[in-house]
């Protein structure tokens, strides 16, 4: 497990944690170390910008992002290669499932200016682990929807500093970053890498 330094509820899984999306035992043993509830509010993931607020565990619905006021509650969403970020607020706590789709449009950004809007001004943020710039080839088309993001593969082509573009959508705040690239680190799960099914998990809840 990977916890930032200085973001008490918040904590991104590993490869060796298991898969947090279809293992309840796996789901059960990181709880049992973080000492949290294994009854998780969940979306269905579509690679949007749709916010929605949760109260209890459990399908919440079709969104890519999430926040609650309910201590206790953990939240959750799955990657394998997208980014997972938490907003941390005094009261409140946020998740978002970030991938290219979801950068381009602003799905972090979305989830900061509803937790702003409901008074609940985000003081900290962290991405987890995802597909760095090292890995991240992108053809044209998608290059040009992040120019000032543009980078280069390890084998020279273009890419995409992902992070870089989620640290414009959280208004100012310090971005904490695992700078681990899910493509080629191996206890991370990656779709691009073998196509796998199993998914990590960025878990962040209300003390």
């Amino acid at each position: 497990m990977i916890r930032p330094p200085g973001h008490y509820g918040v904590v991104f899984t590993e490869a060796s944690d298991g898969d947090q999306r279809s293992s309840d035992l796996a789901r059960e043993k990181v709880c049992d170390v973080i000492g949290i509830s294994s009854s998780w509010a969940t979306v269905m993931q579509a690679h949007g910008n749709r916010v929605m607020q949760v109260d209890g565990p459990g399908m919440a619905g079709e969104a890519d992002a999430m926040w609650t006021v309910e201590p206790g509650l953990p939240l959750a969403v799955y990657t394998a290669d997208c980014f997972g970020v938490a907003l941390v607020a005094d009261e409140a706590v946020g998740v978002a499932h970030a991938g290219w789709r979801g950068v381009d449009s602003a799905v972090v950004a979305a989830l900061f200016n509803e937790l702003e809007r409901a008074g609940h001004r985000p003081h900290a943020a962290a991405a987890g682990p995802g597909i760095g710039p090292c890995c991240f080839e992108v053809g044209q088309d998608v290059a040009a929807r992040f120019e000032p993001f543009v980078d280069t593969t390890a084998w020279g082509t273009a890419s995409v500093n992902l992070v870089a573009a989620l640290r414009e959508q959280v208004a100012g705040l310090k971005m904490w970053s695992a700078d681990r690239c899910t493509r080629h680190e191996p206890n991370l799960f990656s779709h691009r890498r073998n196509a796998t099914s199993q998914r990590l998990a960025t878990i962040a809840w209300l003390p």
